[in-house]
């Protein structure tokens, strides 16, 4: 069966489910098109939303247009119960498949995904929306009785995690942080004790996972307290696991938010040292990779450069090995190398190749999960245009830049942006200057 046959395959079995006939069907879109408010133009009768409903399921099927994609995607991110369901399993993840069948492009589909989670978080919903299918009663009787929690509970919990942290530079931190919290205290109550044996490393897992990403959005919603309590949490959970390069993978995380967090790069450096030490005996060469990177910025931020060249060259050697049987198969690329080569170039080297380094890196990062990277990245190519004395072409890459910081409420890219108009100062006086205060003004008010 080809793709666009898959896809209409998919929506006539998810049509089935709900037993809903293709008049049906229309109906129910008429109806969210109404909640929606969208113009009765569009969408004129019952008649010809149904022959629209047939098209998609035909033998030779058309892709519904991005007008009815977003109504089916409300009619199936509901049970018909009417409760949220978004997570692996439901409905809706089948019907973004469906979508994926058809060809349609990842970042329509990750679009939908994000406003349906958006939704879902304006109605006060929250982790429960992510849970595959019945698995809310089990997580309910799990947490009433720990002896009676079984692998697929904690894997609906993982993949709650997983979720949230799909969404990263697609939703603002806050609202990530409304639908993980449930996730963290629910891996917390388990851990107290009485959850069988087998399940206790997976458990552990997601627990790594879901105080990771929770110190990561404590610390992104500036609560640095709440951030390095759940960082130590992580931090023991790992060492428990005996995973070396899960405890790498919080290390570097921690030692982030600590270089924006505290004064000075002490504090970072050494947990970037403890994560290169775990990373080194651990099994995933891209992690060890990512560590010998961060190792190197902060070097070069330190103005060490032989260290800093020394820790990119075993990155690069890393990142080129056989990453097949790796367990972090993509935490790391040559896009995310290339950034912090340029980071490197602009402390302790040739702004022109940290610029050119930076472009590269900018283009490669496309991903929306990619966004917030991508925003920091370019604010430092901002820096690097003004080290090469064009800083009217860098306050073009700021304006970029206040977008997306304002779009996820991200602390660092925030920082990195103020940071860079900083160095701006020598021209305050000119209009690109004022006009680039003017945006900062409207979006971030300061």
């Amino acid at each position: 069966m080809n793709g666009r046959a898959a896809g209409a395959a998919l929506l006539r079995a998810l049509r089935h489910r709900r037993g809903l006939s293709l008049s049906g069907t229309a109906r129910a879109l008429l109806a969210i098109a109404a909640e929606l408010h969208q113009p009765r133009s569009a969408f004129p009768s019952v008649a010809s939303v149904q022959r629209c409903v047939a098209r998609w399921e035909s033998r030779t099927p058309a892709l519904p247009d991005e007008r009815y994609q977003l109504l089916l995607a409300h009619l199936y991110a509901r049970t018909p119960a009417g409760q949220v369901a978004l997570g692996a399993g439901s409905d809706f993840a089948e019907f973004l498949q469906a979508l994926a069948d058809f060809g349609e492009g990842e970042a329509r589909i990750s679009e939908l995904r994000s406003l349906m989670v958006r939704a879902a978080t304006d109605s006060g919903g929250g982790m429960l929306a992510f849970l595959a299918p019945g698995l809310q009663a089990t997580l309910s009787t799990a947490l009433a009785d720990p002896s009676r929690t079984d692998e697929a509970t904690v894997a609906g919990l993982a993949a709650v995690v997983s979720d949230v942290n799909s969404q990263v530079g697609s939703l603002p931190f806050v609202r990530l942080q409304l639908i993980l919290s449930p996730a963290v205290e629910a891996c917390r109550q388990l851990r107290l004790g009485g959850v069988p044996e087998p399940v206790v490393p997976a458990l552990r897992e997601a627990s790594v996972a879901a105080s990771m990403l929770a110190g990561r959005l404590a610390f992104e919603t500036r609560d640095d307290a709440a951030s390095c309590a759940l960082y130590a949490e992580a931090t023991g959970e790992a060492e428990r696991l005996g995973q070396p390069w899960r405890r790498a993978c919080v290390d570097m995380s921690h030692a982030l938010v600590t270089l924006y967090s505290a004064q000075g790069l002490e504090d970072a450096r050494r947990l970037v040292d403890s994560a290169v030490c775990a990373a080194r005996s651990g099994d995933s060469l891209l992690v060890r990779s990512r560590a010998h990177a961060l190792q190197a910025e902060l070097a070069a931020r330190a103005g060490f450069e032989r260290q800093a060249q020394a820790a990119l060259r075993l990155a690069w050697h890393d990142l080129d090995a056989d990453h097949t049987e790796d367990p972090m198969p993509t935490s790391f690329s040559p896009a995310h190398l290339h950034g912090f080569e340029g980071v490197c170039q602009l402390y302790i080297g040739d702004p022109s190749i940290a610029h050119a380094q930076f472009a590269s890196a900018v283009d490669a990062l496309a991903a929306p999960r990619e966004h917030v990277q991508r925003a920091i990245v370019t604010t430092d190519q901002a820096l690097a245009r003004i080290r090469l004395g064009d800083p009217r072409a860098a306050a073009e890459l700021l304006h970029d830049c206040v977008t997306a910081a304002s779009t996820t409420g991200g602390r660092v890219p925030a920082l990195r942006l103020r940071r860079a108009r900083n160095e701006l100062r020598p021209w305050r006086r000119e209009d690109f200057v004022a006009a680039l205060d003017d945006h900062l003004m409207d979006v971030l008010g300061s």
